[in-house]
């Protein structure tokens, strides 16, 4: 498969100023994208990221404050991004907090966080992209998952995140047949362990963790204009893990 063009492309990749989501973003830019780097409370991080995109050949580039869990703040962030930038072509649903504790002792502000940010973040800014994209008869939409969510995967400690991530992908499949005639595809990267994870577990498939690089590479298949029949599908990027190994 050869790269991308994106020129004249215009993306969007919540949570871009740390981790998963500056990786894609930069690898968006280096593709020739116009891009938005959005953060909620990186300012500096975010301002970093934007110059780095622009070095590694974005068309344009400008950062974007906004909680992805409000309704009107996601509003006010793809505002100002039609406004920098222009109509959003490319959309990936990266932002999603982590709770690494038992269900029993999760605060509730702590449980409600983890799904909003999310769920709720891939509906909301999902909903606010589709009418642009709908009008152009363009879009890509890319939801980070997690891997097994298909497979009802739960767990005690940190139960609200496999449960919001199974709903991104159920979300996923559901936008995918309901954007078919429209030009816009919609799919998922699910990831087991991330080289930036919080923690790791005493095996790890083929002996690491994945590589910003191994997401990377499934996000420009998506994202590739060409890939126009490719829509609904969650791909797993876990090196070959087999949870239900006994």
């Amino acid at each position: 498969m050869d790269d991308p063009d994106l020129t004249g492309r215009t993306a969007v990749v919540t949570g871009s100023a740390r981790g998963i989501g500056r990786a894609f973003l930069l690898a968006l830019a280096e593709r020739g994208a116009k891009t938005a780097v959005h953060y909620h409370t990186s300012d500096a991080a975010a301002r970093s990221v934007a110059d780095e995109a622009r070095d590694r050949g974005a068309e344009a580039v400008t950062t974007v404050r906004g909680d992805v869990t409000d309704p009107g703040s996601v509003d006010e962030l793809f505002s100002s991004v039609e406004d920098d930038l222009g109509t959003v072509d490319v959309l990936v649903n990266n932002v999603g907090d982590f709770a690494p504790t038992h269900w029993a002792d999760i605060e509730f502000e702590t449980w409600a966080r983890v799904l909003e940010t999310n769920l709720n973040g891939t509906y909301l800014c999902s909903k606010r992209a589709l009418p642009g994209m709908r009008e152009n008869g363009f879009g890509r939409i890319v939801n980070l998952g997690n891997a097994s969510s298909e497979k009802g995967l739960v767990n005690p400690v940190n139960f609200p995140y496999f449960v919001a991530k199974a709903g991104v992908i159920m979300f996923t499949r559901m936008l995918a047949a309901d954007t078919q005639d429209d030009g816009i595809t919609v799919n998922a990267i699910s990831p087991y362990v991330v080289e930036n994870s919080d923690a790791f577990p005493e095996e790890i498939p083929r002996g690491r963790p994945a590589s910003f690089d191994d997401l990377v590479r499934p996000l420009l298949f998506f994202v590739d204009p060409e890939s126009d029949y490719v829509s609904g599908q969650n791909l797993e990027v876990d090196g070959g893990w087999l949870p239900e190994t006994v």
